[in-house]
């Protein structure tokens, strides 16, 4: 089964080479013929040349970041995008989400439409639609949500997972708060999930992980690009245990999202290093996942500075301070292990019910997929899906940030000249202040 990407606005179009490279690089050099040919066919088409080209559609309002994009990927000589697949225009959004969604949205939903379902088409099954954007800009943020309603609209059976950056909480643009207000409430009725990732946690991953003194956008998008892969990438599941699941998009929801309310899903793997030091280093499965799991509790964002003093309390009955100290309520959450000795890993510490709300069953909460290929060059690596407490901080900085500006009306008329009024904003608060409120009451 096939995964069409859509990647929309900058953010989509310079995480998307960098994604399906990554994912080309870890297939190609793969010793067992079935991981590498299900891969391939999973991202990519082939040409009549024998050439792969990725199964992805292009949109952006200005042509440079896709042009870059094109020519990255025909440069590698490995794989590249089908000529007629992108659609970009001279002008942007100028970062305003209205002038996204109310005008450039509509304006070319006709010609964004036609390219998707072609590569749709070119599936012999589709297995989802997988989007990428930020949620802070104009493009992919406001087109971006539009384009996902069309895609709703044109396939309300398959599944739609939207991969989402998470602005730096310093800022970036003055109303990317309000873009992703807006951009949250909804993606949040549209997609089946969520998955997050946040530039502020990438950067430190980059500096602290990776040991990168001057850090780059194009830093940032490979370490995205290389979590993303290992959550994409073939493993036996629960559902296929002796063979590679072939439904990659269905299994992680059928996994992670048990209801309706609850589809915000973070993203962490480890270990993370610079390739010269990964010839110098060695790990074990009970060390990897110790630690994984002691970030999972102590929504720690990378294995560098885990607060060990965090422990799990037991199921009901602690009070709301005593959950307030940090420990990390989960729905669900799916561990995705790539390696040496993988099936010697023992996951039993991530089926502790503790860790878990009491009314999701047992069998609901946790899942683990296995793959015996190292990924990307990683003897060992471990990823970590969570459905869980893990976004909610950022998630109420980013509500908080916006209900300030929105008080005292600041930019507001550069939104309500594309035709969100006021309502739609306030909207969007109860929205995504319900989303909080369910979380925080896990």
């Amino acid at each position: 089964m096939s995964v069409v990407t859509v990647q929309l606005g900058q953010c989509g179009n310079q995480i998307g080479p960098e994604l399906l490279s990554s994912l080309y690089g870890d297939s190609s050099g793969a010793s067992p013929k079935t991981y590498r040919e299900l891969s391939h066919e999973r991202f990519f088409w082939e040409d009549s040349g024998g050439m792969l080209v990725a199964r992805s559609v292009l949109v952006d309002m200005e042509p440079k970041v896709i042009s870059q994009a094109i020519a990255k990927a025909s440069k590698s000589g490995k794989w590249r995008y089908w000529e007629k697949a992108h659609f970009c225009q001279k002008q942007g959004s100028g970062n305003n989400w209205a002038n996204g969604y109310c005008v450039h949205g509509p304006r070319h939903e006709e010609a964004v439409e036609d390219l998707v379902r072609r590569e749709v088409e070119r599936c012999d099954r589709l297995s989802g639609i997988f989007a990428m954007m930020s949620v802070a800009g104009g493009t992919g943020s406001g087109v971006g949500t539009f384009i996902t309603q069309c895609l709703r609209d044109m396939y309300p059976h398959s599944f739609i997972l939207n991969h989402l950056t998470w602005p730096y909480g310093t800022g970036e643009v003055i109303v990317q708060n309000y873009n992703s207000v807006l951009t949250l409430s909804r993606l949040y009725q549209l997609s089946d999930a969520l998955v997050v990732h946040e530039n502020d946690t990438v950067h430190k991953i980059c500096s602290q992980l990776m040991n990168i003194k001057h850090i780059s956008i194009d830093d940032i998008n490979k370490v995205i690009a290389h979590q993303l892969g290992s959550m994409l990438q073939p493993a036996y599941t629960a559902d296929s245990p002796t063979h590679y699941s072939r439904n990659p998009i269905g299994e992680l929801l059928s996994s992670l999202v048990c209801h309706p309310e609850y589809k915000l899903l973070s993203l962490c793997n480890i270990p993370q290093m610079s390739h010269t030091s990964l010839a110098y280093s060695a790990y074990t499965w009970p060390g990897l996942l110790k630690h994984l799991r002691q970030m999972l509790i102590a929504s720690a964002r990378m294995e560098e500075g885990i607060d060990w003093k965090v422990s799990v309390l037991p199921s009901g009955g602690e009070s709301t301070q005593k959950r307030q100290m940090g420990f990390n309520r989960s729905l669900s959450n799916l561990l995705i292990l790539r390696g040496k000795d993988v099936s010697s890993a023992d996951t039993g510490a991530f089926k502790d019910s503790a860790l878990y709300v009491s009314w999701v069953p047992p069998d609901g909460t946790f899942s683990s997929w296995t793959s015996p290929v190292p990924f990307n060059g990683y003897e060992k690596s471990a990823t970590l899906v969570s459905n869980s407490q893990f976004l909610l901080k950022p998630l109420d900085n980013i509500v908080r940030k916006a209900w300030n500006m929105f008080v005292s009306r600041a930019y507001v008329h550069q939104y309500t000249k594309f035709g969100i009024s006021e309502e739609d904003f306030l909207d969007s608060f109860s929205m995504l202040e319900q989303i909080i409120s369910s979380y925080t009451n896990l």
